[in-house]
């Protein structure tokens, strides 16, 4: 028989439907991303960030240091917001296929901090996630994907340790195919529910949908958005997404040369279409320029 593929991770569960339906579709503001490599394995990234609802421009300035061969990562960040981050990763040092992580973070005006410890055991057939939240509860939290022949079935909790109860669980199950994937989730302790579908239908064009109840919600109505994503040549595509509620979402991204690619993304309210004063409450309009080197 032959072996089996590892999962997906929980949080990666469905990613070709989210990838699709929220990926390259920039409405909410404009993005400069610069990624840089040196000789010696340190990658610089430098994010900024235009809100268009708050004007706001946001910044992150990160640098992470990688030694593949010994499987040991350092990752460094400071934004705007004056929040500090650490996250140190070791790789296959214990046991093959276990990740150790651990994330701090602060912010020195508050005097907030935060550490989260955490681990992944891969193998295949299974893809396993535990981290300890330790200033937060502290709240352990695992989750776990089985895998065989393509079906896939995954489960969350999280654990508040000085309460001594379970705070959240969340169920999944899916099928995943090379062309075609569906899952379903149960979230908010199973308060949530959402399917999704993805369709490599041919080379140049995939599509995507996703149905989401939320039982809590005033209105018991089922939330339903269908996307398409077009490949116009090995530089560029075109995206185009629209939900129950009649909003629009349309995006085009294109590689302008090795490293560089430039995405804009408009969204239009088609209720509000002929509404004179509803403006830039019912549609946005947003761009993203990534380099990379």
């Amino acid at each position: 028989m032959a072996s089996q593929p590892v999962p997906p991770s929980w949080k990666d569960l469905g990613k070709a439907a989210s990838d699709l339906l929220g990926k390259d579709l920039p409405i909410n503001g404009s993005t400069l991303e610069v990624k840089t490599r040196t000789p010696n394995g340190v990658t610089f990234r430098v994010l900024g960030l235009r809100d268009n609802k708050s004007q706001a421009i946001n910044g992150d300035l990160e640098a992470k240091w990688e030694d593949r061969k010994n499987g040991v990562t350092l990752t460094q960040a400071w934004s705007t917001s004056n929040v500090l981050r650490n996250h140190v990763e070791l790789e296959n040092h214990i046991a093959k296929g276990l990740k150790l992580e651990l994330v701090t973070t602060l912010i020195p005006d508050k005097q907030t901090k935060n550490a989260l410890f955490a681990s992944t055991y891969k193998q295949p057939g299974l893809h396993t996630r535990q981290h300890l939240d330790l200033f937060k509860g502290p709240t352990f939290t695992a989750d776990a994907v089985l895998g065989r022949d393509g079906f896939l079935a995954g489960a969350e909790a999280s654990y508040d340790v000085r309460d001594g109860k379970l705070s959240r669980y969340n169920l999944a199950a899916g099928y995943h195919a090379p062309e075609y994937a569906v899952t379903v989730h149960g979230l908010g302790n199973l308060s949530t529910y959402s399917a999704s579908y993805y369709h490599r239908v041919n080379a140049d064009i995939e599509a995507s949908a996703r149905a989401t109840y939320d039982s809590k919600a005033p209105s018991s109505n089922v939330n339903l958005e269908v996307g398409t994503k077009t490949y116009l040549d090995n530089a560029a595509f075109v995206k185009a997404k629209i939900n129950n509620a009649g909003v629009l979402c349309l995006g085009y991204t294109q590689a302008l040369r090795p490293g560089v690619k430039a995405s804009f993304g408009l969204a239009l309210d088609t209720v509000k279409l002929s509404d004179s004063q509803a403006g830039a409450n019912a549609h946005k309009l947003g761009a993203a320029v990534t380099f990379e080197a």
